[in-house]
């Protein structure tokens, strides 16, 4: 028992100095006019009562039972994978160590690998994704070598195991990055392997590898990064529901009160009869330049707009279905004759199940009103455990955003 009690007060200090080390490198990254890389460095710590270092993850390495050796420190800070998470902090003497160049990387805002980038991603391809994700979540750049050998090598990330894809494409969509992680992806052609079904209306929309346009898609992912961050993140279920939606309206565009009236029935929990009074109120102009929207059309009659939604909401259901269908997803670039081939479903049974009940709500009716959200607020909290009502709510809130933005908003505004 003290021995426990004394490893509590030992992390409880450990964690203690590592805020302090994270205040000093935020200070430093200011200078350099991007705090964003402490949010990163944030997010890899893990101070536990039995686990205190991750030497494969985090690149903050903490002894508490032995100094700091300089060679030996140096192998291991070698033996890593990016330069930017190899920083290691020594609660004792309260230095932060660099011995591959971590912070001169920071200050050039590069991402780079520590040994060769081809031989790296060999040995570990997981790499790769994690490279692309610390890239989009800072907003900084990769190395030219480390570029050329994600292109190269991209083709291995369909060897890891489907609930490391999960969890590290919940890495890239669920903490605030996720546009810049899709860019990011798509540009290396990583897209066309983890999401060919996304990667194929890319192809359709005539997206170049590095355009700077925007489209639905991405547009739907940057309102939710507006409502995320690294310390606030969402569960897995709302960014598949999101993938999800799009689909259902790539295949059939929609009427934009058709949208809306849709979107506020998830998140009221299928009360169609209150979704369809509200949406008739709208008075923002949608964003014409989607294609997934068309232009407003007679619907002033109730129950031809309730029909509608409802038939969006079977083609909400029926996307769910084709995106966790290897046959079809195998079939979504089948048509472009230089795309590599991919069958990858990541999404397991549970994660299938708990975005088909957002959604489920509209083709069932009104549910009782223990279930519907209360207040505007979102709660971090909830959301990140996956409450289902704060799921609801911030699906809403990204998908209304993005059909009717605000800045069309204020552009009609006399």
């Amino acid at each position: 028992m003290e021995s426990n009690k004394k490893l509590t007060e030992l992390n409880k200090m450990m964690s203690k100095q590592i805020e302090a080390m994270l205040a000093k490198l935020r200070a430093c990254a200011s200078s350099n006019g991007d705090e964003r890389f402490v949010d990163v460095i944030e997010d890899e710590v893990e101070v536990g009562e039995k686990k205190i270092h991750d030497g494969d993850e985090t690149g903050i390495v903490i002894e508490d039972s032995m100094r700091f050796d300089g060679c030996s420190e140096r192998r291991k800070a070698a033996g890593g994978n990016l330069g930017v998470t190899r920083l290691m902090f020594d609660p004792y003497e309260k230095l932060v160590y660099d011995y591959i160049g971590g912070m001169e990387d920071l200050k050039k805002a590069k991402v780079r690998t520590v040994t060769r980038a081809y031989t790296s991603f060999q040995e570990d391809c997981a790499r790769i994704l994690r490279a692309v994700r610390i890239t989009a979540r800072l907003g900084f750049t990769l190395s030219k070598e480390t570029s050329i050998s994600i292109r190269d090598l991209s083709g291995l990330v369909l060897g890891l195991d489907k609930g490391r894809l999960l969890m590290e494409m919940n890495y890239m969509l669920a903490f605030g990055s996720a546009e810049a992680s899709l860019r990011l992806l798509w540009k290396f052609g990583l897209l066309e392997m983890l999401l060919p079904i996304q990667a194929a209306y890319f192809v359709s929309q005539g997206f170049r590898r590095r355009d700077k346009r925007s489209n639905m898609l991405l547009s739907l992912f940057s309102n939710l990064d507006r409502l995320l961050a690294p310390d606030r993140p969402c569960e897995s279920s709302l960014w598949v529901g999101i993938l999800v939606f799009h689909k259902a309206v790539v295949d059939y565009p929609r009427d934009p009160l058709v949208v809306a009236t849709f979107t506020l029935a998830v998140h009221n929990g299928g009360d169609l009869d209150e979704a369809v009074s509200i949406a008739r109120k709208i008075s923002r102009p949608h964003d014409s330049s989607f294609h997934e929207l068309l232009m407003p059309r007679n619907l002033d009659l109730d129950e031809v707009l309730i029909n509608e939604v409802m038939d969006l909401a079977t083609s909400v259901q029926d996307a769910l279905s084709m995106m966790t269908d290897k046959t079809f997803v195998s079939q979504a670039m089948a048509e472009y004759s230089q795309a590599p081939y991919s069958d990858l479903v990541f999404i397991p049974v549970y994660l299938y199940a708990s975005v088909r009940n957002i959604f489920g709500c509209v083709r069932r009716g009104k549910e009782n009103k223990v279930f519907r959200k209360q207040g505007t607020k979102i709660n971090y909290k909830h959301l990140g455990l996956g409450n289902l009502q704060e799921v609801r709510h911030t699906f809403a809130r990204v998908v209304f955003d993005t059909v009717y933005p605000l800045h069309l908003e204020q552009q009609h505004t006399p």
